[in-house]
């Protein structure tokens, strides 16, 4: 399989590759009374089943990105990548009553012609195959459910958190250690935010970037269960190509599935008010 990732320099010597690129900011742990109010560990539960999730807070800091500096929020994340238990609800309609079920492939995902997991696990397994629009609607979706306002990570947003700050940026499953297969969510360990898998495991989709359209190609940050471990680094990224949907029949081929990519999927993230109202 032919894929595409920009270069990035590695030292191999180094445990944490995000120094050259990242600047973690001390302070921005000080954050405000509300804000720590609202950043406490949190499990959402999906209404109409037993499905939770699990979000982390993490702090802000700034990064140096393309010759700039960017300044990131405090984030409440995903502790890890969006499991089949909880895309399946997206993509079955396991939350819609059956006598007012209609998946109309456009609001929802059609249904896939082979399993999605392709055979490597489903349960605790990370979701993939999907492209960015679904991860994007599966957001939609989550918001509009939760009543909170969920979605990609930015690119800046994604390296701060892979970089945990420049502390511990935790375990990976790569090509020396996977077994040529994604890994339940959370067997290694997180890194400094909490945050388990976001190097390695599935590659992870961010927002689209600025400038970009969303029907244009789609960015992969994080290395794979597939990649060197040299690849699976907070600046690794792969730009989404025909070689991902090649053997799709269909004419156009399918917004939602990526027939030839099993090695991404996406992790979610929701803004940290910064006053609570008890406070204003």
């Amino acid at each position: 399989m032919t894929r595409t990732s920009s270069e990035i320099e590695i030292v191999r010597d180094q445990p944490c590759m995000t120094r050259p690129y990242t600047r973690f900011i001390a302070a921005a742990l000080l954050l405000t009374m509300g804000t720590r109010a609202e950043s406490a560990p949190e499990t959402v539960r999906i209404e109409g089943t037993t499905v939770t999730f699990d979000l982390v807070p993490t702090p802000g800091g700034e990064i140096e990105l393309d010759g700039q500096t960017t300044t990131i929020a405090p984030l409440m994340v995903g502790i890890t990548e969006v499991t089949w238990e909880l895309y399946d609800i997206f993509l079955y309609g396991l939350d819609i009553p059956e006598e007012d079920k209609t998946i109309d492939g456009i609001t929802r995902p059609s249904k896939p012609y082979v399993p999605p997991d392709r055979g490597y696990g489903h349960a605790g397994y990370p979701a993939m195959g999907m492209t960015r629009h679904a991860a994007m609607e599966f957001c939609r979706w989550l918001s509009q459910k939760t009543g909170a306002t969920y979605r990609l990570p930015t690119k800046a947003e994604w390296i701060h958190l892979a970089s945990a700050g420049g502390g511990e940026t935790g375990g990976a499953w790569h090509e020396d250690n996977a077994d040529y297969t994604t890994h339940p969510v959370a067997k290694q360990a997180p890194n400094a935010f909490g945050l388990h898998d976001m190097l390695g495991n599935v590659a992870e989709w961010i927002s689209p970037q600025e400038g970009e359209r969303p029907q244009d190609n789609a960015t992969a940050m994080g290395g794979s269960f597939l990649d060197m471990p040299a690849r699976c680094t907070p600046t690794a990224e792969q730009t989404r190509d025909a070689s991902w949907n090649i053997s799709d029949p269909q004419i156009p081929k399918s917004m939602w599935w990526l027939a030839d990519c099993d090695f991404v999927g996406f992790r979610i993230v929701r803004e940290v008010p910064s006053q609570q109202k008890g406070d204003e």
